[in-house]
């Protein structure tokens, strides 16, 4: 089978005992990586003399391969009610397949198949096929396989999925045709992705900048447990002697982070602001963009501004869907999290290993109080307030007298008015 010509002076062939593209790098005369090849590989890690390209050929057997025909049947012949999802990138659709072995039941999986995007497309399809066929972790989208065939009818490029029954992130936050997100689920959701970009950035011989963190991109199995998706714009981190890689800029508008805009330094930074808008988006329920509301409210970092989180403002920001079903302690801090990932300087943002250890210590002490603890407030160092300090010193018996002590009180003073109307009513019969 014929596979794709990814670099305009080069081509690539599938060998018959491979079970994934060959994806190979050009080097210049001076040994090293020439700027066509930053799709694939935009520098090494700090951490490893080995890149992606590398690290893909050590498990690229791991990815099947499949014909044309296969998944035309799989999605009878590509049927729109099966279309589950549409992007940049091209249409997905939901599949049935076989096994591997050909034995068992047929598997549901999710089938993207790329538009007539040309060149960029098609780097965005290697650079997926690259980048999921390396990683694994609980966290991150399985690619199961792929197809590339370059036949009378065009150039055809799929990849194939695990199926997430639970659309994505996006679906449950803003559609109202789905219920409400839990407070205590969309915790476990945004802890989940945390993890996810926590490994790429960390927990890998090289470092992965995911580029593309939203909450589109967040999908969503059948437990609700998130998984990352489309790495089409995903890097390699810097050399060791480097602090970033230079990139153009891309992504998703109102995502992406200033200084990477404005410069187009690319770090894991870039993806920890990501992370902090979508951190405003799980508060408050609200898209980081929505033109059909006043001009004021359209820009959600903007307009949480005037909700500052130690002000008494902050509870008429959150998601009215969750009718105060939350924790408004925990959604104070959470928005403190979200403020230091949104940062202006990018040396400022905690690292997501970081984030992480701060959203578990959120939600240990949800575990250990109410999950909607709304009488009370923690301060910035986790204080409590006067009043439920006082509760607690008093301890139960103490605060039952006083409940009985105002319950006596307003007794006397509902008896004491029964009195006064029984001796006017004895005056005017006197009278």
């Amino acid at each position: 089978m014929k596979c794709f010509q990814y670099f305009k002076d080069k081509k690539f062939r599938l060998r018959e005992e491979r079970s994934a593209p060959e994806l190979k790098e050009r080097r210049n005369s001076s040994g090293d990586y020439s700027g066509a090849d930053l799709v694939t590989k935009s520098s090494c890690s700090a951490t490893s003399t080995r890149g992606i390209p590398e690290l893909y050929e050590e498990k690229a057997h791991n990815l099947r391969v499949f014909t044309f025909s296969e998944l035309k049947k799989a999605t009878n012949d590509f049927n729109r009610m099966l279309k589950i999802g549409e992007g940049g990138f091209g249409i997905v659709y939901k599949g049935s397949i076989q096994p591997a072995d050909g034995k068992g039941d047929s598997i549901f999986v999710a089938i993207k198949k790329l538009g007539r995007g040309g060149l960029q497309g098609h780097k965005q399809w290697v650079a997926e096929v690259q980048f999921l066929g390396v990683v694994e972790h609980q966290n991150l989208v399985k690619l199961i396989g792929y197809c590339a065939v370059d036949g009378e009818r065009g150039i055809q490029r799929l990849l194939v999925y695990e199926f997430m029954p639970n659309r994505s992130l996006e679906d449950h936050l803003f559609n109202k045709a789905y219920p409400p997100l839990p407070w205590n689920t969309r915790l476990q959701i945004i802890l989940g992705a945390a993890e996810g970009l926590t490994y790429l950035h960390e927990g890998l011989e090289i470092q992965v900048i995911y580029r593309d963190f939203k909450c589109s991109n967040v999908l969503l199995d059948e437990n609700f447990k998130p998984k990352l998706s489309d790495f089409g714009l995903a890097r390699e981190g810097p050399l060791a002697d480097q602090t970033h890689v230079s990139t153009a800029v891309m992504g998703t508008y109102g995502y992406a982070a200033p200084d990477y805009v404005e410069t187009g330094h690319l770090t894991t930074k870039s993806d920890v602001w990501s992370f902090g808008v979508v951190l405003y988006e799980i508060l408050t329920g609200r898209r980081s963009l929505e033109s059909n509301r006043p001009k004021a409210e359209q820009k959600l970092l903007e307009w949480v501004k005037e909700y500052p989180v130690d002000s008494k403002k902050f509870g008429l920001m959150m998601d009215s869907r969750l009718e105060n079903e939350y924790s408004i302690n925990a959604a104070r801090k959470i928005a403190r999290l979200a403020d230091s990932c949104l940062s202006r300087s990018a040396k400022d943002r905690p690292k997501m290993s970081q984030v992480v250890e701060r959203l578990k210590q959120i939600m240990q002490i949800l575990d250990k109080g109410s999950p909607s603890d709304k009488s009370f407030d923690l301060g910035e160092e986790g204080e409590l307030d006067v009043s439920e300090t006082k509760a607690k010193q008093d301890g139960p018996s103490q605060s039952w007298k006083r409940r009985m002590a105002h319950l006596a009180k307003l007794g006397e003073h509902v008896e004491g008015a029964s009195r006064r109307r029984l001796m006017i009513m004895q005056r005017a019969k006197v009278l």
